[in-house]
């Protein structure tokens, strides 16, 4: 057992040396918007009298506000078991080292915790230290999009909470494409959206497309999309399959063949030079996830009204339009001395019908309950709307079911940091190899890690 323990715990230290060292997954692609938040605490409901304090980490202080929320909720609806909320925010790196450990040595964990979604595997080896919440997702699992529960679940035990789908889509310039004389709406697949740029740069004097070389977030939604990964659904290493190396050679294509994109300035589409590049009218579309959406608002305040949101283009016709990236689950862990009231709250936080709605009029998410997104509460206006225009929830519901399930792994951060550092700089930046050939390097080079 104290090797299994040990083990655990190396595997997670490595993961965080590792994904500190990539400087991407500590909450750059994910909900959080950040390289993780300062040290805060929030009290929440400390004015209500005998209620039971519960405590909550997260490394985001962004979800401070759903909490905010959620806790007077729970208050007025259950009079009889009010709680006080003692919520803490911490720098991400700090936060899952310090959950790690303490769930490691039996003492010192929160009752209730935002885990983000590539350490997430790192709480689910041996036997999980969290508490299963089967019983509140059961009965509503089929309002849901599913494949975001399986990611963090084992076994058939349900152990984190979604915050979002993380659906991703593609964000076009209306203005731009207008003026190419392009309908986005005959973009039905990957090779119609070559087609529409090759009008656009030669139309007007911006790009279609920016391939991304220091995130691997864009890569891995088209990969998803041909029902590929880079590990199979039982955890084996599948980096160099050929969807992947074809895809890889498709965002290749795209700049030195058809010559309709250009590397991403800055080399991830958080770069203080993108979101400048994209404001100005630099290229047309951009994938990324629906959580991105606040990134438009916050830096990129000139397209207000230019940008519409569709379906990804398919690989082929009738092809899957979507993908599920980042995310945080939720847990209740074993250290909690109120075991059932913390996954009531819980569950009353993050699974009911209004729960959801507040993750989208609180936090902007997209909600993975699917049986809001027609609700009249979801379509008030809000900056969004004003933003984006009012189809939002009409694409996901286009979408819905072809969002599949990401597997991850505790080789995820390895990945993370393999594909960033080396595989597409290599094929795109420095053109020093194939994709084929940094495919398969990278597979043996994770696989030596795996060892």
């Amino acid at each position: 057992m104290k090797k299994k323990a040990l083990l655990a715990l190396l595997f997670g230290v490595i993961a965080l040396l590792l994904v500190a060292c990539a400087g991407e997954s500590s909450g750059g692609s994910s909900d959080s918007g950040g390289s993780g938040d300062a040290e805060e605490t929030v009290v929440i409901g400390d004015d209500v009298e005998g209620a039971t304090e519960l405590s909550f980490w997260t490394f985001a202080s962004l979800h401070m506000e759903f909490f905010e929320d959620a806790v007077p909720r729970w208050n007025e609806a259950n009079p009889d078991r009010p709680i006080t909320l003692k919520a803490e925010t911490f720098p991400y790196d700090q936060m899952h080292n310090n959950l790690l450990l303490a769930l490691q040595s039996g003492t010192g964990a929160p009752d209730i915790v935002d885990i983000e979604i590539s350490r997430f595997p790192n709480y689910l080896q041996g036997e999980p230290q969290l508490l299963p919440m089967n019983q509140f997702v059961e009965p509503e699992i089929d309002n849901y999009v599913q494949s975001r529960f399986e990611i963090y679940s084992k076994d058939g035990q349900y152990y984190g909470m979604p915050t979002h789908v993380g659906a991703s889509v593609m964000y076009y310039n209306t203005e731009i494409m207008d003026a190419a004389g392009v309908d986005i709406d005959s973009i039905k697949t990957w090779d119609d959206f070559v087609e529409a740029g090759k009008k656009v740069i030669a139309n007007t004097d911006s790009m279609m497309y920016n391939v991304v070389t220091d995130d691997y977030i864009p890569l891995w939604s088209m990969i998803s999309q041909r029902d590929s990964d880079w590990f199979d659904k039982d955890g084996k290493l599948t980096l160099d399959n050929q969807a992947n190396i074809d895809t890889l050679q498709f965002l290749h294509d795209m700049l030195y063949v058809h010559k309709i994109a250009e590397i991403t300035p800055g080399g991830q589409p958080h770069a203080e030079e993108f979101y400048a590049y994209f404001n100005e009218g630099g290229a047309a579309a951009i994938t990324m996830p629906m959580w991105y959406m606040g990134r438009f608002i916050e830096y990129m305040p000139d397209l207000k009204g230019k940008i519409a949101v569709r379906p990804m283009p398919a690989w082929e016709p009738g092809g899957k339009r979507s993908a599920g990236m980042g995310g945080t689950g939720t847990v209740v862990t074993n250290q909690t001395k109120h075991p059932e009231l913390a996954k009531e709250f819980l569950a009353f936080a993050k699974l009911s019908k209004e729960a959801n709605i507040k993750l989208w009029t609180v936090l902007g998410f997209d909600p993975p309950r699917w049986d809001v997104w027609e609700s009249d509460e979801v379509k008030v206006d809000n900056k969004f709307y004003q933003y984006f225009g009012d189809n939002i929830f009409d694409v996901l519901l286009e979408v819905k079911d072809e969002i599949n399930p990401v597997k991850i792994t505790e080789y995820t951060p390895d990945v993370a940091t393999e594909i960033n550092t080396n595989t597409v700089n290599n094929v795109i930046r420095q053109q020093t190899q194939t994709a084929e050939e940094a495919l398969k390097q990278s597979q043996k080079t994770i696989e030596a890690n795996m060892q």
